[in-house]
């Protein structure tokens, strides 16, 4: 069973920077994109950026200048780096694995590619808060 545990979250002054972490467990790697997703208050849950198994990327079109996923294959861990942190980025932050969605298949080998929708995501993790104060 794929698990997704969060961290990293927490309280921070404007202008500063985060680096959440995702410990991901149950797959081998590069069955699954992953993606970083972070809801408001009383929204929908909305990604803001992903990493496909073909290691592309994407990003919502308005943080793609602050906002860096990536990768540590050795420690089976998905990070999101955010930096200038600015009051409206405080949210509910979820990692998320899926195979569902846009894919391409190579050399007999099939990639997934990076997604920004919930629906191409089958497992979450619990979400890590962040709160950022002006």
């Amino acid at each position: 069973q794929v698990q997704l545990v969060e961290s990293g979250g927490g309280s921070v002054q404007a202008g500063g920077s985060l680096r959440l972490s995702c410990a991901t467990s149950g797959y081998t790697y590069n069955d699954y994109r992953l993606g970083w997703f972070r809801q408001y208050p009383g929204k929908e849950r909305e990604g803001v950026a992903s990493i496909g198994t073909d290691d592309s990327t994407d990003y919502l079109e308005s943080e793609k200048d602050r906002f860096t996923i990536s990768q540590d294959n050795s420690k089976n861990t998905l990070y999101l780096q955010i930096n200038d942190l600015k009051p409206e980025d405080t949210a509910m932050y979820y990692c998320a694995a899926g195979r569902r969605g846009k894919h391409f298949t190579f050399a007999e080998r099939l990639y997934l590619l990076p997604s920004l929708s919930p629906d191409d995501f089958q497992f979450w993790g619990q979400g890590t808060q962040v709160t950022v104060s002006s």
